[in-house]
Protein backbone atom coordinates (compact mmCIF):
# COMPACT_ATOMS: atom_id res chain seq x y z
CA UNK A 1 0.00 0.00 0.00
CA UNK A 2 1.14 3.37 -0.74
CA UNK A 3 -0.10 7.01 0.73
CA UNK A 4 -2.26 8.48 -1.15
CA UNK A 5 -2.14 12.81 -2.25
CA UNK A 6 -4.54 13.34 0.51
CA UNK A 7 -2.26 12.04 3.27
CA UNK A 8 1.05 13.54 1.80
CA UNK A 9 -1.39 16.66 2.40
CA UNK A 10 -2.27 16.53 5.43
CA UNK A 11 0.99 15.66 6.70
CA UNK A 12 2.34 19.06 4.58
CA UNK A 13 -0.03 20.80 6.77
CA UNK A 14 0.95 19.38 9.94
CA UNK A 15 4.38 20.48 9.60
CA UNK A 16 2.98 24.00 8.79
CA UNK A 17 1.58 24.46 11.98
CA UNK A 18 4.33 22.50 14.52
CA UNK A 19 6.41 25.71 13.07
CA UNK A 20 3.52 27.75 14.59
CA UNK A 21 3.12 26.25 17.41
CA UNK A 22 5.32 24.96 20.16
CA UNK A 23 2.21 22.20 22.32
CA UNK A 24 1.74 18.81 20.41
CA UNK A 25 -1.68 18.47 21.30
CA UNK A 26 -3.19 14.79 22.37
CA UNK A 27 -6.84 15.85 21.96
CA UNK A 28 -8.45 17.55 18.88
CA UNK A 29 -12.12 19.60 19.37
CA UNK A 30 -14.22 20.67 16.41
CA UNK A 31 -16.86 23.62 17.46
CA UNK A 32 -19.99 23.89 15.65
CA UNK A 33 -22.11 26.82 14.52
CA UNK A 34 -22.45 29.18 17.41
CA UNK A 35 -19.95 27.07 19.64
CA UNK A 36 -16.77 29.46 18.92
CA UNK A 37 -16.21 30.92 22.06
CA UNK A 38 -14.95 27.63 23.74
CA UNK A 39 -11.68 28.63 22.54
CA UNK A 40 -11.39 31.46 25.22
CA UNK A 41 -10.83 28.66 27.72
CA UNK A 42 -7.41 27.41 26.34
CA UNK A 43 -4.70 28.91 27.59
CA UNK A 44 -1.32 29.80 26.43
CA UNK A 45 -3.14 30.08 22.79
CA UNK A 46 -1.36 30.34 19.37
CA UNK A 47 -3.82 31.04 17.01
CA UNK A 48 -3.69 30.32 12.84
CA UNK A 49 -6.09 31.27 10.13
CA UNK A 50 -7.67 28.61 8.30
CA UNK A 51 -6.66 30.57 5.24
CA UNK A 52 -2.84 30.35 6.27
CA UNK A 53 -2.93 26.36 6.90
CA UNK A 54 -1.98 24.46 3.14
CA UNK A 55 -4.64 22.81 1.72
CA UNK A 56 -7.63 24.26 4.26
CA UNK A 57 -10.19 26.10 2.64
CA UNK A 58 -12.70 29.14 4.24
CA UNK A 59 -15.42 28.68 6.15
CA UNK A 60 -18.61 30.55 4.57
CA UNK A 61 -21.15 29.63 7.27
CA UNK A 62 -21.87 32.28 10.19
CA UNK A 63 -20.77 31.06 13.20
CA UNK A 64 -17.40 29.05 12.15
CA UNK A 65 -14.89 31.88 12.55
CA UNK A 66 -12.20 29.71 10.54
CA UNK A 67 -9.46 29.45 12.61
CA UNK A 68 -6.94 26.60 14.54
CA UNK A 69 -6.07 27.29 18.31
CA UNK A 70 -3.26 25.37 20.07
CA UNK A 71 -2.68 25.64 23.88
CA UNK A 72 -3.78 23.73 26.88
CA UNK A 73 -6.87 23.25 28.89
CA UNK A 74 -6.33 22.33 32.25
CA UNK A 75 -2.87 21.59 31.58
CA UNK A 76 -4.18 19.35 28.74
CA UNK A 77 -2.34 20.13 25.19
CA UNK A 78 -5.42 20.66 22.70
CA UNK A 79 -6.04 21.65 19.20
CA UNK A 80 -9.37 23.15 18.59
CA UNK A 81 -11.06 23.88 15.03
CA UNK A 82 -12.71 27.20 15.56
CA UNK A 83 -15.55 25.84 12.86
CA UNK A 84 -15.79 23.57 10.05
CA UNK A 85 -16.28 22.70 6.90
CA UNK A 86 -19.74 21.71 5.23
CA UNK A 87 -20.62 18.95 2.69
CA UNK A 88 -23.39 21.56 1.70
CA UNK A 89 -20.75 24.23 1.08
CA UNK A 90 -20.10 22.08 -1.97
CA UNK A 91 -16.97 20.35 -0.81
CA UNK A 92 -16.24 17.47 -1.40
CA UNK A 93 -16.31 14.44 1.73
CA UNK A 94 -12.16 14.86 1.70
CA UNK A 95 -12.67 18.67 1.93
CA UNK A 96 -14.69 18.28 5.03
CA UNK A 97 -12.67 16.01 6.59
CA UNK A 98 -9.27 16.64 5.88
CA UNK A 99 -8.85 18.17 9.42
CA UNK A 100 -8.95 15.34 11.27
CA UNK A 101 -6.44 13.42 8.94
CA UNK A 102 -4.14 16.99 10.12
CA UNK A 103 -5.29 16.85 13.53
CA UNK A 104 -4.36 12.88 13.48
CA UNK A 105 -0.77 13.74 12.49
CA UNK A 106 -0.26 16.57 14.51
CA UNK A 107 -0.39 13.51 17.04
CA UNK A 108 -3.40 13.86 18.43
CA UNK A 109 -5.45 10.34 20.40
CA UNK A 110 -9.11 12.04 20.44
CA UNK A 111 -11.39 13.82 18.69
CA UNK A 112 -14.41 15.73 20.71
CA UNK A 113 -16.91 17.05 18.02
CA UNK A 114 -19.72 19.18 18.64
CA UNK A 115 -22.63 21.14 16.80
CA UNK A 116 -25.98 22.20 17.04
CA UNK A 117 -28.55 20.13 16.03
CA UNK A 118 -32.45 19.83 15.91
CA UNK A 119 -34.67 18.07 18.61
CA UNK A 120 -36.25 14.90 17.38
CA UNK A 121 -37.05 13.15 20.78
CA UNK A 122 -40.08 15.10 22.15
CA UNK A 123 -38.24 14.85 25.38
CA UNK A 124 -35.52 17.06 24.69
CA UNK A 125 -35.79 20.95 25.35
CA UNK A 126 -33.96 23.71 23.83
CA UNK A 127 -30.82 24.43 25.53
CA UNK A 128 -30.38 20.64 26.61
CA UNK A 129 -27.63 18.45 25.45
CA UNK A 130 -27.37 14.92 23.84
CA UNK A 131 -24.06 13.32 24.19
CA UNK A 132 -23.98 10.83 21.01
CA UNK A 133 -24.21 7.23 21.44
CA UNK A 134 -24.76 6.64 18.33
CA UNK A 135 -25.32 7.90 14.74
CA UNK A 136 -27.35 7.10 11.50
CA UNK A 137 -25.63 8.36 8.09
CA UNK A 138 -28.30 10.02 5.90
CA UNK A 139 -25.74 12.05 3.88
CA UNK A 140 -25.93 10.01 1.00
CA UNK A 141 -22.21 9.56 0.83
CA UNK A 142 -19.15 9.25 3.24
CA UNK A 143 -15.28 10.18 3.41
CA UNK A 144 -14.08 6.83 2.65
CA UNK A 145 -16.08 6.32 -0.36
CA UNK A 146 -13.95 6.08 -4.03
CA UNK A 147 -10.27 5.62 -1.48
CA UNK A 148 -10.22 2.54 -3.20
CA UNK A 149 -8.14 3.33 -7.04
CA UNK A 150 -6.49 0.03 -8.45
CA UNK A 151 -6.70 -1.71 -4.87
CA UNK A 152 -7.06 0.16 -1.18
CA UNK A 153 -4.21 2.50 -2.15
CA UNK A 154 -4.58 4.16 1.31
CA UNK A 155 -1.94 3.15 4.10
CA UNK A 156 -3.41 4.70 6.91
CA UNK A 157 -6.78 2.75 6.76
CA UNK A 158 -7.58 -0.33 6.84
CA UNK A 159 -10.13 -1.80 4.18
CA UNK A 160 -12.98 -1.96 6.46
CA UNK A 161 -14.21 0.41 9.20
CA UNK A 162 -16.06 -0.99 12.47
CA UNK A 163 -18.35 1.65 13.70
CA UNK A 164 -19.78 -0.67 15.80
CA UNK A 165 -18.32 1.33 19.15
CA UNK A 166 -17.80 4.51 16.82
CA UNK A 167 -18.23 7.01 19.99
CA UNK A 168 -15.87 5.77 22.87
CA UNK A 169 -18.47 4.47 26.09
CA UNK A 170 -15.71 5.53 28.44
CA UNK A 171 -16.05 9.18 27.34
CA UNK A 172 -20.01 8.76 27.20
CA UNK A 173 -20.02 7.57 31.12
CA UNK A 174 -17.05 10.62 31.63
CA UNK A 175 -19.97 13.05 30.04
CA UNK A 176 -22.93 12.00 31.83
CA UNK A 177 -21.09 12.00 34.97
CA UNK A 178 -20.28 15.66 34.67
CA UNK A 179 -22.99 16.57 33.34
CA UNK A 180 -24.94 15.39 36.49
CA UNK A 181 -22.34 16.83 39.06
CA UNK A 182 -22.79 20.05 37.33
CA UNK A 183 -26.63 20.08 37.07
CA UNK A 184 -26.51 20.53 33.15
CA UNK A 185 -29.34 19.06 31.36
CA UNK A 186 -27.95 16.11 29.28
CA UNK A 187 -29.29 13.15 27.98
CA UNK A 188 -27.62 10.48 25.69
CA UNK A 189 -28.90 9.79 22.11
CA UNK A 190 -28.51 9.39 18.38
CA UNK A 191 -27.76 11.81 15.88
CA UNK A 192 -29.19 11.37 12.29
CA UNK A 193 -27.25 13.80 9.68
CA UNK A 194 -28.54 14.72 6.19
CA UNK A 195 -27.02 16.99 3.64
CA UNK A 196 -28.62 19.93 4.14
CA UNK A 197 -28.70 22.96 3.44
CA UNK A 198 -32.63 22.75 4.17
CA UNK A 199 -34.21 21.61 7.15
CA UNK A 200 -36.12 18.22 7.16
CA UNK A 201 -39.98 18.72 6.66
CA UNK A 202 -42.47 17.31 9.14
CA UNK A 203 -42.79 13.97 7.28
CA UNK A 204 -39.26 13.73 6.98
CA UNK A 205 -39.11 14.12 11.04
CA UNK A 206 -41.45 11.91 11.62
CA UNK A 207 -39.19 9.34 9.55
CA UNK A 208 -36.12 9.95 11.40
CA UNK A 209 -37.77 9.64 15.09
CA UNK A 210 -39.12 6.14 13.47
CA UNK A 211 -35.46 5.47 12.44
CA UNK A 212 -34.27 6.06 16.15
CA UNK A 213 -32.73 9.25 15.43
CA UNK A 214 -32.63 11.43 18.69
CA UNK A 215 -31.54 15.12 16.91
CA UNK A 216 -30.55 15.75 13.81
CA UNK A 217 -28.00 18.07 12.28
CA UNK A 218 -25.89 18.68 9.14
CA UNK A 219 -22.01 17.42 9.81
CA UNK A 220 -20.58 15.97 12.20
CA UNK A 221 -20.89 11.84 11.07
CA UNK A 222 -18.00 12.23 8.28
CA UNK A 223 -15.43 13.36 11.03
CA UNK A 224 -16.53 10.48 13.19
CA UNK A 225 -15.61 8.11 10.26
CA UNK A 226 -12.96 9.59 9.33
CA UNK A 227 -11.48 9.58 13.35
CA UNK A 228 -12.28 5.88 13.67
CA UNK A 229 -10.84 5.11 10.65
CA UNK A 230 -7.63 6.56 11.89
CA UNK A 231 -8.11 5.09 15.26
CA UNK A 232 -9.19 7.81 17.24
CA UNK A 233 -11.30 7.88 19.79
CA UNK A 234 -14.19 9.87 19.96
CA UNK A 235 -16.83 12.06 21.88
CA UNK A 236 -19.53 13.58 20.73
CA UNK A 237 -22.16 16.23 22.08
CA UNK A 238 -25.01 17.80 20.49
CA UNK A 239 -26.37 21.39 21.38
CA UNK A 240 -29.85 20.85 21.18
CA UNK A 241 -30.74 24.49 19.35
CA UNK A 242 -34.52 23.79 18.25
CA UNK A 243 -37.04 21.39 18.12
CA UNK A 244 -36.41 20.10 15.18
CA UNK A 245 -39.18 21.71 12.25
CA UNK A 246 -39.52 24.76 14.86
CA UNK A 247 -38.51 27.99 14.75
CA UNK A 248 -36.00 26.75 11.90
CA UNK A 249 -33.35 29.85 10.78
CA UNK A 250 -29.60 29.85 10.74
CA UNK A 251 -29.76 33.07 13.01
CA UNK A 252 -31.37 31.49 15.63
CA UNK A 253 -29.71 28.40 15.53
CA UNK A 254 -26.08 30.48 16.60
CA UNK A 255 -28.03 32.70 18.75
CA UNK A 256 -29.23 29.71 20.68
CA UNK A 257 -25.45 27.87 20.76
CA UNK A 258 -23.92 31.40 22.09
CA UNK A 259 -26.56 31.52 24.41
CA UNK A 260 -25.50 28.19 25.89
CA UNK A 261 -21.48 28.60 25.45
CA UNK A 262 -21.02 28.52 29.37
CA UNK A 263 -22.57 25.56 29.57
CA UNK A 264 -20.53 23.83 26.95
CA UNK A 265 -17.37 25.46 28.76
CA UNK A 266 -18.11 24.07 32.12
CA UNK A 267 -19.34 20.05 30.59
CA UNK A 268 -15.93 20.02 28.01
CA UNK A 269 -13.24 21.15 30.25
CA UNK A 270 -14.59 18.74 33.23
CA UNK A 271 -14.35 15.97 30.69
CA UNK A 272 -10.87 17.11 30.22
CA UNK A 273 -9.98 17.18 33.86
CA UNK A 274 -11.04 13.80 34.24
CA UNK A 275 -9.30 13.11 31.10
CA UNK A 276 -5.84 13.82 32.79
CA UNK A 277 -6.79 11.20 35.33
CA UNK A 278 -7.32 8.22 32.88
CA UNK A 279 -5.44 6.74 30.15
CA UNK A 280 -6.85 9.32 26.94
Amino acid sequence: MIKNAQTKRAKKAANFIKKQADVRPVLGIILGSGLGDFVENIENKITIPYNKIPYFVKTTVKGHTGRLVIGKIRDLPVAVMQGRFHYYEGHSMGVVTFPVRVLKQLGIRCLFVTNAAGGINPKFKTGDFMIIKDHINLMGTNPLLNQAQNGFIDSEFEPFINMTDAYDKQYISLGEKTASKSGIRAKTGVLAAIQGPIYETPAEIKMLRRLGADAVCMSTIPEVIMARALNLKVFGISLITNKAGVHLSHKNVVKESEKNIKKLDILLAGIIKKLKKTKI
